[in-house]
């Protein structure tokens, strides 16, 4: 719910109204749309410019890899979707009001961004003499946006998911995360945190309103 109202831009107490509506769209959303996954696990080659994970063919330019995966022999390419059945909840929200569907909308964020956490405990479980890098995607910092294509095609996310990238590169269904995870020996610190690393910066909707994403 804390997520939610921040996807709202909700600042302060909320609303009593406007948080029992958004208690009851939160709670159809998750009685009807459960967030799936899928993650690979592959070797991580270190070189001066860029990082390589082997057997994938995948390059990860730019210093935001280089940095992440510093200490990490593995990584975990990640991508995680509430699926069409929220774009179908989406449209019957949109057909009976705006208002419902932003809630419905704020819900969806933060229900995909529960999704990654339940991967990241999975692929904890899997590996536990590892420690984990924070999640970090295509379009943040330096790591191009572009990569969501590779990162689907290695996940077979089209027909594990339903996952499909645009030509102007936004996901669908749109409730999709496409991410890496480092995998090291020794514990790994926040490195890249908050929004002097984030491209976005100069046009955030959560800056201009005095708050931060959280991330």
């Amino acid at each position: 719910m804390r997520e939610a109202l921040r996807y709202l831009g909700v600042r302060g107490e909320p609303d009593p109204a406007l948080l029992a509506r958004l208690s009851a769209m939160a709670d159809k959303l998750t009685r009807t749309v459960e967030p799936r996954w899928a993650w690979r696990v592959f070797h991580v080659k270190h070189t001066f410019d860029f990082v390589e994970l082997e057997r994938a063919g995948l390059v990860l330019s730019g210093g935001m890899a280089k940095t992440m995966l510093a200490d990490c022999a593995q990584a975990v390419l990640l991508a995680c979707t509430l699926g069409a059945g929220f774009e179908a909840m989406l449209r019957g929200e949109q057909a009976r009001g705006m208002a419902g569907a932003a809630l419905l909308d704020a819900c969806g964020s933060a229900w995909v961004e529960a999704g990654c956490g339940g991967a990241e405990e999975e692929i904890s479980a899997r590996f536990p003499g590892l420690y984990r890098t924070d999640r970090f995607s295509p379009g943040y910092g330096d790591l191009p946006l572009d990569l969501q294509r590779d990162i689907c095609a290695l996940l077979d996310a089209p027909r594990r998911l339903g996952v499909q990238v645009t030509d102007s590169l936004l996901m669908n269904p749109s409730k999709t995360v496409t991410a890496v995870i480092g995998l090291s020996e020794k514990p790994q610190p926040a490195r890249v945190r908050g929004c002097a690393f984030c491209d976005l910066r100069e046009n955030c909707q959560y800056r201009k309103g005095g708050t931060t994403c959280g991330a």
